[in-house]
């Protein structure tokens, strides 16, 4: 081999093996940079404990309403201080590449927005015809408010303004020497609350069961043969979460059965009386029951999405279960209130 030729080969491995090491060191300080970000993200994705509720005040033994609305404040507040604080609307690493926390909160942000909406225009009301309780005309919008802006306005000041008024709602609620904020647990107010947790269930079970997609019967119009709708649709629809989608479903679901495992343990607080003459405590602990069971710790590092008689589990599917038959007890429940 000509000395000259050898001489470039050898230029040419020493420029490699220089280029191999800039590149392994490059490897190692990305590594480096990333690990923490890394580590963030997880501590940042830990789901929440559930808490217990409070029914007294340290001035009263027990305030009609003191529960939901303390407890409606707790789950705000977690939102905007839980570890990372609010990420849907984060724009910086590495709250900008998670989505299962930020499907988590928009989980427990919807069931937020009931509860206001609820107690805005029935816990605090006596009838259609009464005013409405000027801290929850505050606080209702305050939390439908856009929830992912980062700026002009944030999300979180909206939220904190939502819980500021609750929070004065509640001191109103537990205050002897103003009497003007009310609630009302009767019977009917409560159904509307459970309409409302009955539809949400149902559509997350539905959607959690498309994870394996199938065909199902068209039912809009529910057997009624004078019904219409402004879109005919075939007899079978076939439906499908789309497979980028699966893991944020579920944890919305998720999301959702924590914030309602709360908000119906303070119903039980509050509406202890009504319950209880309708005999319908046994069906309110059920739901709860079922919740809980929604939120076992995952033992999988990811949402499996296999057949439902396959050989791998399929998240989505047992979930669904759980919350199908959380639904039907809420059904069960709201008929018992129905009742005279």
């Amino acid at each position: 081999m000509p000395v000259r030729f050898r001489a470039w080969l050898n230029r040419i491995a020493r420029r490699a093996a220089v280029a191999s090491s800039r590149w392994r060191l490059i490897a190692v300080v990305a590594v480096i940079l990333l690990l923490p970000f890394f580590a963030l993200s997880w501590y940042w994705s830990r789901e929440p404990d559930v808490f217990w509720v409070s029914a007294t005040t340290q001035d009263r033994p027990l305030v009609l309403g003191y529960s939901t609305s303390d407890t409606l404040i707790q789950v705000a507040t977690w939102l905007l201080e839980k570890p990372g604080g609010y990420l849907t609307n984060d724009i910086l690493l590495p709250g900008i590449w998670l989505d299962n926390m930020p499907s988590f909160e928009f989980g427990v942000v919807v069931q937020l927005r009931d509860l206001a909406r609820v107690l805005r225009n029935d816990y605090s009301r006596s009838q259609s015809q009464s005013t409405e309780d000027p801290d929850l005309a505050v606080a209702e919008p305050a939390f439908n408010f856009d929830n992912d802006s980062w700026i002009f306005p944030p999300t979180e000041s909206e939220y904190r303004r939502g819980i500021e008024a609750v929070q004065a709602f509640r001191v109103r609620l537990s205050s002897t020497a103003e009497p003007d904020a009310q609630f009302y647990a009767r019977a009917d107010n409560l159904r509307e609350w459970l309409a409302v947790v009955e539809r949400r269930l149902g559509s997350l079970s539905q959607r959690l069961s498309a994870s394996v997609g199938q065909v199902r019967v068209n039912t809009d119009l529910a057997g009624e043969p004078s019904g219409g709708v402004a879109t005919p649709r075939p007899t079978d629809i076939p439906v499908k979460t789309p497979w980028l989608q699966i893991d944020n479903v579920f944890y919305e679901a998720r999301g959702t059965a924590w914030a309602l495992v709360h908000f119906l343990r303070a119903a039980q607080f509050d509406f202890q009386t009504v319950l209880e003459d309708k005999n319908a405590v046994v069906s309110m602990r059920q739901i709860i029951r079922e919740l809980e069971g929604a939120l076992a710790p995952m033992r999988s590092p990811i949402i499996l999405n296999g057949g439902g008689f396959g050989l791998t589990a399929n998240h989505s599917l047992v979930l669904a279960s759980y919350l199908s038959r959380a639904n039907a007890a809420a059904i069960d429940l709201r008929g018992l209130l129905e009742q005279g």
